[in-house]
């Protein structure tokens, strides 16, 4: 038995959008695991996702929740959101659209497009 099962009070979900390089597309997303799942965005480990395809690997916004129906909920929110919505949800928490992953998570920053000399879709 872990030494800490879960419960309703430690139990995190999190609900997050991800945006790409020139910030021309947003995905929201809900987990619960936000390092795990920046991982598998990052390293494309599912790669015919839409993630994936629009390289989707910058963390710019995020937010928690101990109830998932409250999570899934505002996810459902948030993809109903037109985009000028969502950029004042990102604008207001992270003016300068910094990585979250790398900032408050401790990612490396994403690969540049030099880093991969034969996929020029990077």
């Amino acid at each position: 038995m872990p030494a800490n099962p879960p419960t309703a009070w430690n139990v995190v979900f999190y609900v997050y959008l991800l945006t790409n390089k020139g910030r021309t597309t947003l995905y929201a997303g809900v987990t619960d695991d936000l390092e795990r799942r920046m991982g598998e965005h990052r390293h494309k480990v599912h790669p015919e996702s839409f993630t994936a395809r629009y390289q989707l690997n910058r963390l710019v916004w995020f937010e928690r929740f101990h109830d998932v129906r409250d999570a899934i909920a505002r996810e459902k929110q948030i993809k109903r959101w037109r985009r000028e919505k969502k950029e004042f949800l990102v604008s207001l928490h992270n003016p300068k659209w910094e990585d979250l992953a790398v900032v408050r998570l401790g990612f490396p920053p994403p690969p540049k497009y030099s880093d991969f000399q034969n996929d020029p879709n990077e």
